[in-house]
């Protein structure tokens, strides 16, 4: 079983999927170009994620020979493969996107430490380095206090 996270960046779901034997978070390019471009539909997403990966390859960006198929939960609730890119080829697409509007998300991609996850990641850090939970049983009402 792989370990499946999502994240959300201005309201939009950008899922991903822990490759075990690479060692490394994968990235649905199609959530990722949905959030970037504002888009609420997953079809007009798909298929400018199709546009642009043909684009990139005509300019020779090796983006899309990296890209990974992974499976994802689709909205109507199927798994289906999707194109996937790690955080390298996350970052080369926001370089190499169409319009601007990527720099915000790859600000947040990269600078992730400024968002609600990153704050609270660095909050839980700072508890358990400060030994306040060491003598608690863990689900214990203690332990929740």
């Amino acid at each position: 079983m792989s370990k499946k996270s999502i994240r959300f960046y201005n309201d939009y779901e950008v899922r991903a999927v822990w490759d075990e034997e690479n060692a490394k978070w994968w990235f649905s390019a199609t959530d990722i170009v949905r959030a970037i471009n504002d888009e609420e539909d997953y079809k007009k997403a798909g298929n400018y994620w199709r546009w642009l990966k043909k684009k990139l390859t005509g300019e020779g960006i090796q983006l899309v020979s990296v890209t990974h198929e992974f499976k994802f939960m689709a909205p109507d609730g199927k798994q289906r493969n999707a194109d996937a890119l790690d955080a390298e080829c996350v970052q080369t697409l926001a370089q190499h996107y169409p319009n601007n509007r990527a720099n915000a998300f790859l600000n947040w991609f990269v600078y992730s430490d400024n968002t609600i996850d990153g704050q609270s990641k660095k909050k839980a850090y700072t508890l358990i380095e400060s030994g306040i939970l060491d003598g608690m049983k863990p689900g214990t009402v203690e332990s929740l206090q």
